[in-house]
């Protein structure tokens, strides 16, 4: 007769799988990177204010630069580890259908006789929400399976529309939220003392309106993006204040 130590050596006792499982399941926990878990939270400091205002404009001037938002909105998630898979997902929120003024209509080039349709969604990429976004387009200048898209699924807008070569022209930057003071950078300006708390972050940071073109450079849709918090929810980079010592010496090897 054999004798087993542990129930789970049994060959056939039902507590060896559950068991193996559970301690695998151990492991990987013990594994996860860091987007899994709670992120830090930011300390109420200059650096880390300074810190915050460079990230903001850095996205900034990302999406200023990008034909899409929500290409710009993935590339941050993957490179800030937002989320295990960095994909945006567009959350269709419930709303009320909201008219287009008659300065939206004219930048859209169309008159009171054209349907525009409204969108309100949340871009999320794992659990965080980066954006809040409204949406004014035109149906009649999309394929029949875009508005199929856009009607009936969660695909974030950029990505339903990626066929027509779309291109933004941003007429409205706001910025939400300052981390740092106006004039910080001159001498006599106002500098933030560290509190030993933890730094409050709004949940809106920015906000961009912008027309999205056709590559046939014709006006199909309104977007006003509002930027959220999560944007930030990584652990920021703590100074090195070890004396590395100064470098004397110029470039090209003179005094």
């Amino acid at each position: 007769m054999t004798m087993y130590l542990f129930p789970w050596h049994r060959p056939n006792s039902w507590l060896s799988g559950t068991l193996r499982r559970l301690i695998m399941a151990a492991g990987l926990i013990a594994l996860l990177p860091v987007y899994a878990r709670e992120s830090p939270p930011w300390p109420d400091t200059f650096v880390a204010r300074l810190q915050a205002l460079a990230l903001i404009q850095t996205l900034n001037a990302d999406i200023l630069a990008s034909r899409s938002a929500t290409r710009s909105l993935e590339g941050w998630c993957r490179d800030h580890r937002l989320a295990a898979e960095p994909k945006i997902v567009a959350h269709v929120m419930a709303a009320q259908d909201k008219a287009p003024t008659d300065e939206q209509r004219q930048r859209l080039a169309v008159t009171d006789q054209d349907v525009v349709k409204y969108r309100r969604v949340r871009l999320q990429c794992g659990t965080q929400v980066l954006s809040e976004a409204e949406n004014w387009y035109v149906p009649a200048r999309l394929t029949s399976e875009m508005n199929r898209l856009l009607e009936t699924t969660d695909t974030p807008f950029g990505k339903v529309v990626e066929s027509v070569e779309p291109y933004r022209r941003t007429f409205a930057v706001t910025q939400l939220w300052a981390p740092l003071p106006a004039g910080w950078e001159r001498e006599s300006g106002p500098l933030p003392r560290a509190t030993g708390c933890i730094l409050a972050i709004p949940d809106a940071i920015l906000e961009h309106r912008a027309v999205l073109y056709t590559r046939e450079h014709q006006p199909f849709a309104e977007v006003a993006e509002v930027y959220q918090r999560q944007l930030l929810a990584f652990a920021p980079r703590l100074p090195n204040d070890t004396d590395q010592g100064c470098r004397t010496e110029r470039p090209g090897g003179g005094p």
